[in-house]
């Protein structure tokens, strides 16, 4: 049985030998069938993978810098941002949502803060600019796409660590987020152990089927003896 004694070890394993499509197919069989981020999520660079826990971020939608009403966050530049980097751990992913698609949600300097602290990458509701800055960092960013509008007058970080609704999926701290060129899903913490060894036989199964394919095997027989396809 596959077994991982941290989560840097599972990540690592999950990095090596998962992927999106698998994930989900596995989610699906359990009966959780909403668990893929919107379809317009996706990474900056083709081979970036993500894969970490979640640190979710809750974003609103604000007039101005400074907002002169009755909720004394909305006249603090940026509201909780930089607090909610600040707390980023190793291996969390900042996963933000709950505003407009109108405004980058984030940038070079905050995806470097985030690799120093070493965290897994950022998911976004939303743009991300400074692409050249972050793809020379490296560092795994999805998002709806590159758009420099900055977020300064317009959104504010509210919360987090709290859950959120990113799509139609509920995202709640330390589930475990995976992405890669085919999409982000999401894998609640209480049926992750499940979910990853279940994900590890498929996708070692999927190489068996692809060999006896190729070996002239049709897809009927394949799939009455592996039962996959």
């Amino acid at each position: 049985m596959l077994t991982w004694a941290n989560d840097k070890e599972l990540f690592q394993i999950m990095r090596k030998n998962l992927y999106s499509a698998v994930i989900g197919d596995i989610m699906d069989k359990m009966g959780h069938f909403n668990q893929f981020l919107p379809p317009y999520i996706h990474p900056l660079r083709d081979d970036m993978v993500i894969a970490g826990r979640a640190m979710p971020v809750l974003e609103s939608d604000c007039y101005g810098e400074f907002a002169n009403g009755c909720n004394p966050l909305f006249d603090k530049p940026f509201g909780l941002m930089l607090e909610a980097l600040d707390n980023l751990k190793e291996d969390e992913v900042y996963i933000c949502s709950g505003s407009s698609h109108s405004y980058a949600l984030f940038g070079e300097l905050m995806a470097t803060r985030s690799q120093i602290l070493g965290a897994a990458g950022a998911v976004v509701d939303g743009y991300s600019r400074d692409t050249k800055g972050i793809l020379e960092r490296n560092f795994p960013v999805f998002s709806m796409g590159n758009y420099a509008q900055d977020q300064g007058p317009r959104g504010k970080v509210v919360d987090y660590r709290i859950t959120i609704n990113f799509g139609n999926v509920t995202i709640n701290p330390s589930d475990i987020i995976f992405g890669d060129i085919d999409g982000v899903v999401v894998i609640p913490k209480k049926i992750e152990k499940e979910v990853i060894r279940r994900a590890y036989e498929k996708a070692t199964g999927e190489k068996q089927v692809a060999k006896a394919i190729e070996g002239g095997m049709s897809c009927v027989d394949s799939y009455a003896k592996h039962g996959i396809m």
